[in-house]
């Protein structure tokens, strides 16, 4: 029967990155090595340098034995979210104006000379073409 573990995104595995909380990632499975960190052969600092990414390539140039791969299993705590990171989308709304028609008014009053001297030369044409018949 399938073993059910616990589901991280890599933006959290990441934020455990201090010699006080610090998990690191190998071929998708995460590992709170913050107890470990003493005992590493390597050092902290090469742990603490591969948070916040699938640090496996690393894992595996450093030739690990088989003992060390074992050695990981205390320290298994989940696995990495396979599922993407989908950002949440903004829903943005055009406010209506509701000042509407006090802007139409203020634009009419603003601009009531164009309107007018369309009309004007409007009905200076209408006089001229009625009298030529």
């Amino acid at each position: 029967m399938p073993t059910l573990t616990k589901l991280y995104s890599l933006e959290e595995a990441a934020r455990h990155n201090t010699a006080d909380d610090c998990w690191v990632v190998v071929d998708g499975k995460i590992y709170d090595v913050t107890k470990y960190l003493d005992d590493h052969p390597g050092g902290a600092d090469v742990l603490l340098e591969v948070t916040g990414k699938d640090a496996k390539e690393e894992f595996d140039d450093a030739g690990h034995s088989e003992s060390a791969k074992e050695l990981m299993q205390d320290y298994f705590i989940g696995e990495l979210d396979p599922t993407p990171n989908i950002p949440e989308m903004e829903v943005f709304r055009k406010e209506q104006d509701v000042n509407f028609a006090s802007k139409l008014m203020a634009n009419a009053a603003q601009y009531w000379p164009i309107p007018a001297t369309v009309v004007g030369i409007s009905v200076v044409i209408a006089v001229l073409y009625a009298r030529q018949k």
